[in-house]
């Protein structure tokens, strides 16, 4: 078919989508957009869906039906065959725009032309998503006005930020708050930024609540707001200071499935900042935590990765050891928040870049006072490897590496899982790599799961590597009550299998409650070595031990004994599993709470 042939009628509704975006905003091109954006004119197709379509089938669609029309130079001529071609590509928008964006060009200024030609003139929301996915490549600071005010149309909000990413970084940040802050926690910070007040922005960013719902936009937020532009108008301004400290901090929380601190271009700029005035900030016990915080990112966070002059990291960390110095009041027994900043005063300041310190390091991290996610950081001159080459997810917890003697160098090589992502390692993957002895050496090598290129074997002295094991191993300063508690408990069953294996159960999980970290959690998993007719399966249940403020080592030893002559089915929680062996056995599906992850 010609491309003559193949032009056929417009729909009867001929207004462009982006004129039909400046009619709604009229005179506010700035002020407030719907949740979920601002409708499509009446009478748009919904959106396709084709169930079945696998990725590789789509890529080949999209690749057959936009390849020739975008090395066409007419671009109001290619734009209509493209108009025609994406009503037959039956595929969600936004799987559509994910090959559009990663198609070959042969001629990238006919593409250009073309995308333009899409986003001013087109009627549909799929070739509209056509030209956004091409400008995420090829657009240029003229196409701004034009994706913010696509933007904020139903269903392209975010293909319009990550075009704008490149080009205006305020305005894209603006786009990505409106579209995902469903909860509208943000819309005071959002109109006051849109008053290009700077002090109205300052007070809104101060009266943001200090809690995830608002502040897992981190980043956005700090681009919106311009915040390196506040700190150097007000560099003394001490809440603003602390505001920082807490963006920083959550920008760089490796539970990401990226880290977005990777991503935020003035981290650098803004980290010195920070430090520079710390000492303005009140010596307060949240403040000297927060800065504790940041320094633990600074130290082995995906911080590390950004791209520092030499030397000034380490100047950093200077600094806040020098602020710390004569802060560091003794433990504070059974008391996990007031316990954090004693416990780890001096991890992120023990080792140098120079020549004293090891080759590879373990730091087991419980990243802040107000959190109970620890997580172990392996770092490789001075690298922390888990964000270097995977950066989904955190590294998993020390009971996993530590505790089981995972990371020992024994004889024979074994592979060890290091990290998996965030949502499941099912979902997005998991790292693995081979540990194996070599003469006086431990290699690293085998690697399975790394983003990106396959990274190198690295090699360690393996006097030094035993000897950081042995240590990491010995200490436990990371560790509160109930996780000794719940860590006692695991060592015991595991020395102790028949405690479960008796009552047909097996330990599927141990620690402690993320919403409540004072709470140990014992999951066990009930497979029937007869089960009913018909049946099969496993059956989950939870034990809950709160904290009594009795010794850890005592509180485990008395959970143990009670295994020894209760069956945990008598009083556990069920917590669900095969529904006809539930039914069988006459348990009923427990009411979902919504009770969050433990860790």
């Amino acid at each position: 078919m010609s491309v003559r042939d193949e032009r056929e009628p417009l729909a009867p509704r001929t207004i462009s989508l982006y004129d039909h975006a400046l009619s709604l905003r009229g005179g506010e091109p700035d002020g407030r957009v719907p949740r979920n954006g601002r409708p499509l004119p009446d009478g748009s197709p919904p959106e396709p869906s084709r169930k079945g379509l696998t990725w590789e089938e789509a890529r080949f669609e999209v690749t057959a039906a936009l390849t020739d029309p975008l090395c066409d130079p007419d671009p109001v001529r290619a734009a209509e065959v493209l108009h025609q071609r994406a009503r037959r590509l039956v595929m969600p928008h936004r799987t559509l725009r994910a090959h559009t964006a990663r198609l070959p060009l042969s001629d990238e200024e006919a593409a250009r032309r073309t995308a333009r030609q899409l986003t001013r003139t087109g009627t549909t929301v799929a070739a509209v998503s056509i030209g956004i996915a091409l400008l995420i490549r090829l657009g240029e600071p003229e196409d701004v006005p034009c994706l913010k005010a696509l933007g904020t149309l139903s269903g392209l909000g975010s293909a319009a930020s990550a075009a704008l990413d490149p080009l205006d970084r305020q305005a894209a940040a603006l786009l990505v708050i409106r579209v995902r802050d469903r909860a509208g926690e943000l819309t005071p910070l959002t109109d006051a930024i849109a008053t290009g007040d700077a002090e109205a922005t300052r007070s809104a960013l101060l009266s943001l609540p200090d809690e995830d719902r608002a502040m897992w936009l981190a980043r956005r937020i700090a681009e919106a707001a311009d915040l390196l532009g506040l700190l150097r108008a007000r560099p003394r301004d001490a809440e603003l200071l602390a505001l920082t400290g807490r963006l920083l901090h959550r920008m760089a929380d490796p539970r990401s499935s990226r880290p977005e601190i990777l991503d935020y271009l003035p981290a650098r700029a803004v980290y010195e900042a920070l430090v520079r005035h710390a000492d303005r900030l009140p010596p307060a016990p949240e403040h000297r935590s927060l800065l504790l915080s940041v320094a633990l990112d600074l130290h082995s966070g995906p911080a590390v990765l950004l791209n520092w002059r030499p030397g000034r990291r380490r100047a950093l960390l200077d600094a806040l050891d020098r602020l710390f110095a004569g802060a560091a009041p003794g433990p504070v027994p059974g008391d996990r928040r007031a316990g954090w900043f004693p416990r780890n005063r001096h991890l992120p300041f023990a080792r140098t870049e120079a020549g004293d310190r090891p080759r590879w390091e373990v730091a087991v991290v419980h990243a802040s006072a107000d959190s109970s996610a620890v997580e172990t950081r392996i770092l490789a001159d001075g690298v922390p490897l888990v964000p270097a080459l995977f950066g989904k997810g955190p590294g998993l917890p020390p009971e996993y590496l530590l505790d089981s003697g995972a990371l020992r160098a024994g004889p024979e090589p074994r592979e060890v899982q290091l990290a998996q992502a965030d949502c499941t390692e099912l979902c997005c993957g998991a790292l693995y790599v081979t540990i194996r002895r070599d003469g006086d050496e431990v290699v690293w090598d085998g690697w399975r799961g790394a983003v990106g290129p396959q990274p190198p074997p690295y090699r360690f002295d393996a006097a030094a590597y035993d000897a950081e094991v042995e240590r990491a191993e010995r200490d436990l300063s990371w560790c509160w009550p109930a996780r000794s508690t719940a860590r006692l408990i695991a060592a015991g069953l595991r020395d102790r299998p028949g405690l479960t294996g008796r009552w047909e159960l097996a330990p599927r999980w141990i620690g402690t409650d993320w919403r409540d970290p004072d709470t140990t959690v014992v999951h066990l998993a009930y497979t029937p070595s007869a089960p009913p007719p018909g049946t099969g399966g496993s059956l989950y249940f939870e034990w809950r031990l709160p904290d009594d403020d009795g010794p850890p080592r005592d509180r485990a030893a008395a959970a143990l004994r009670r295994l020894e002559t209760d069956d945990p089915k008598g009083f556990a929680s069920f917590r669900g599993g095969d529904g006809e062996l539930a039914a069988a056995l006459g348990y009923r599906e427990p009411p979902r709470t919504g009770r969050a992850p433990r860790t």
